[in-house]
Parts: structure tokens; C-alpha cells; sequence
């Protein structure tokens, strides 16, 4: 196996650990084989190596809630617009985008089939590691719901971006749970509640029984995977937890009642901060309805308050961005926001070993670790002084590792 030696970084390993100067890597073959801190230290003969001098060094990140089939970012009406194909291909560019940023891993959460996951994997094109959801369930009238109120027609069920399967009742919301099992899934999404990008309901409304949702928990459980829920109000959440549900998307309306079900539940919370910001900033020109600004900027002005609310009852919160269309370079964007409640090394670990952690795949990604997969990069400069370093990407990002496979490397 060849062996690749980063030496002379910052550490900032994931864990929250305090950084390690003069510090460095063994990588052989797809693993870390080594961490060690010692610059003087004795290094293998015949290995690459790379002084990392001014750099620091942390684990791939890793976004878990994407959307990289929304390649317009207009999402009501991308269905109407686009080819399937169309779609495809376009995808293709936000996902190597999203390599770019420093993302090796995401998990996306409606939109792409296991057939992406299963391609990209094998190295034909540059992707992060991809966990897929395939298509969303949702009620009638329902967040995935893209059928303005005056129409007819029966819901939209093609795989042309981000398609939900409509299912009401325990038995329909079964089948359909099954469905995306037999299809490959990693996990299984449920519109629990309203949102900001459908055209017939209100973020702070529940969807969805407890009994519903419970016959997809026990479904995605008996297959050794498990649910992921769209939901922004107390109520919406609360029932989730009820029903087992283990982590909620956004969240940006609970309380602390449902903070502490949260927290007594072990869930997670996936807090998608940036794609406010963003919508609030550019939505208007870039086509979204007037009425989804709204309720953009609703959610928007709970969404520091109500994570510092989660953080202090000690619910366990990861990352995602949550970016639609031309918005998804924005996704280090989302650290800069996290770190005004978590502090920067608080976004740091939650972009990679809480994540990980989500991912179900602690064991091999999140942190910088012997023996753990060799997803890492180097920023150049410090992080922890300036968490807005991971926004200009292509000129502070100077290397990425995926896999122990080389993507980027501006230092040689």
C-alpha cells in the first residue's frame, strides 16, 4: 500500500480536544495508520510526505442534511423545468461542489436514489460519501406536498429532484416506509410538520400521527436503519419523539418542553441554520414566492435562539445546511453560524464526530484517529480564531483527502 505522511499541522482531531501544534498523520492504503505529534519523530523511508507548516489539519467534514438533487433553487417549481436527466447532470456539479468545500461525507435527505450512492462510490465522478434517504414521506397537504391548493392532479411521483411519496394512514405510510428499505435506503425522511418551501401548509404545523409514524420507525428499525424527521414546532416534535423518531431537522420552533424530550429521548438535533440566511439574503431574486420568504424569515428569527435553547438542555446536535441551487457553496457558512452558540471548536466537532455519530459510522468517520478511515483536510491558518475560514473554500481549503485518495492539494 502506498503510505502518505502529513507532518508539521495543527491538530484539531474532532473530538474537542484542545489543538496539537507539530503534529501529523500516517496514512496507508484508505486508513489513518498513525497520529503522532512529534516533529523530530523517525518517518517511514519511501513514503510521500507533506510539511503542513501554517496548516491546520481536522477530519473530512461532514454534512448531514443536503439536498444535492435541488439543483434550482426554486425548488416548487424544479419538476416543471427539468428532464429528469436534467437533473441528474446538474446534480453532478453541486456534488463535486460540495467535495470542494471540504465535505467528504453527506447525508442527504430526500431527493437522490441508492443508484447515485452506488456509481459515485466506485470513483467515477468526485463526490463526498453519499447516505441516502431516497424519497421522502409525507401526508396529503404535507411538506413534500408540491401541488399548489387549486390543484387537481394527483400528486407528482417522478424522480425529477425532490419528490416526496404522498402516504396517509399507518398502513400506506408502512408500504411506503417498506418501499424505500427494499430500494437501498440509509435512512427514511418523514415530513413531520410544515415548512418553508410548500405551498399548502405553515412551519409551526404538526403532520403526521404518532401511529404513523411509529409504523415507519419500526419498519426502518427492523432493517437496521432508522427515521430522520422534518419538524420545526413543539408539537411536531413532540410527537416524533413519541414515536421514536431519532433525529429532527431544524427544530427551529421548540421549546424547552420539547428540548427536554429531545434530550430524554437521546435524540438528535440537525439545526439547518445557513439556508435561512441565505433564502432570507437571495431568495427574492433568485424566483421564491413571497410567501416562502415569510416563512423563511420565521424560522429564520428563532434559529440561534431556539439552538442555544437546545444546547443548554444538553440535546445532542449535529450539522446540515439544508442549501438549495446555486445557494449550496454556502455550506461552510453554516459552521460561522453554529459557533455564535456552540463556539467554534463546538461547530467543529458537531460537523464531525456528533455527525459521524448520526451517520451511525463513528467507528470509521468524524474524527482524526488510528485506524479510522483517512478523511481529512488542511485549512490554511487557524480555525478556532476564524470559523469564517471554511467559507472561502477554494483558497483556504488547500487539501482534501477522501479515503486516503488525494482530491485536492495546493501545497506541492
Amino acid at each position: 500500500m502506498n503510505t502518505l505522511i502529513l507532518k508539521n499541522a495543527v491538530l484539531i482531531d474532532g473530538t474537542g480536544c484542545d489543538p496539537v501544534p507539530d503534529s501529523g498523520v500516517v496514512i496507508e492504503g484508505d486508513r489513518i495508520r498513525e497520529v503522532f505529534s512529534d516533529r523530530r519523530r523517525h518517518l517511514p523511508r519511501g513514503a510521500t510526505v507533506i510539511d503542513c507548516k501554517g496548516q491546520t489539519l481536522l477530519p473530512g467534514l461532514i454534512d448531514a442534511h443536503v439536498h444535492m438533487n435541488a439543483v434550482d433553487t426554486n425548488i416548487l417549481d424544479q419538476h416543471r423545468k427539468n428532464y429528469p436527466s436534467a437533473v441528474i447532470i446538474r446534480s453532478l456539479k453541486i456534488i463535486e461542489q460540495t467535495l470542494d468545500q471540504g465535505f467528504t461525507t453527506v447525508r442527504d435527505c430526500g431527493g437522490i436514489d441508492p443508484g447515485y450512492r452506488e456509481v459515485l462510490k466506485q470513483g467515477l465522478y468526485p463526490s463526498p460519501r453519499l447516505l441516502v434517504a431516497g424519497r421522502s414521506l409525507s401526508q396529503t397537504g404535507g411538506h413534500g406536498e408540491i401541488r399548489v391548493p387549486c390543484e387537481s392532479h394527483a400528486p407528482v411521483q417522478s424522480w425529477s429532484g425532490l419528490a416526496s411519496t404522498i402516504c396517509d394512514g399507518v398502513d400506506a405510510v408502512r408500504q411506503a416506509t417498506r418501499e424505500q428499505l427494499r430500494s437501498g435506503v440509509d435512512h427514511v425522511k418523514v415530513m413531520a410538520g410544515g415548512g418553508c418551501m410548500s405551498p399548502g401548509d405553515e412551519v409551526e404545523t404538526s403532520q403526521y400521527s404518532v401511529e404513523e409514524m411509529r409504523a415507519a420507525v419500526f419498519e426502518a428499525e427492523s432493517a437496521g436503519k432508522y427515521v430522520a424527521a422534518h419538524a420545526y414546532s413543539s408539537r411536531s416534535i413532540d410527537l416524533c419523539m413519541r414515536a421514536g423518531v431519532r433525529t429532527i431537522e431544524h427544530g427551529n420552533l421548540m421549546d424547552e418542553t420539547s428540548a427536554r424530550a429531545m434530550k430524554d429521548a437521546g435524540a438528535y438535533l440537525v439545526p439547518t441554520l445557513v439556508t435561512y440566511e441565505m433564502l432570507s439574503r437571495k431568495g427574492k431574486a433568485l424566483g421564491i414566492p413571497a410567501d416562502s420568504i415569510r416563512k423563511i424569515n420565521q424560522a429564520k428569527e428563532k434559529g440561534i435562539e431556539t439552538l442555544s435553547m437546545a444546547f443548554k438542555a444538553g440535546v445532542r446536535i449535529g450539522s446540515g445546511s439544508d442549501l438549495l441551487g446555486e445557494l449550496q457553496v454556502y455550506k461552510g457558512v453554516e459552521l460561522a453560524l453554529k459557533a455564535k452558540v456552540l463556539g467554534s471548536m463546538g461547530a467543529i466537532v458537531a460537523t464531525t464526530r456528533t455527525n459521524a455519530e448520526i451517520l451511525r459510522r463513528e467507528k470509521d468517520l468524524g474524527t482524526v484517529e488510528e485506524g479510522k478511515l483517512a478523511d481529512v483536510i488542511l485549512v490554511g491558518g487557524d480555525p478556532l480564531k476564524d470559523i469564517r475560514l471554511f467559507q472561502n473554500y477554494p483558497e483556504n481549503i488547500t487539501l482534501i483527502i477522501q479515503g486516503g485518495r488525494v482530491y485536492k492539494n495546493t501545497l506541492l
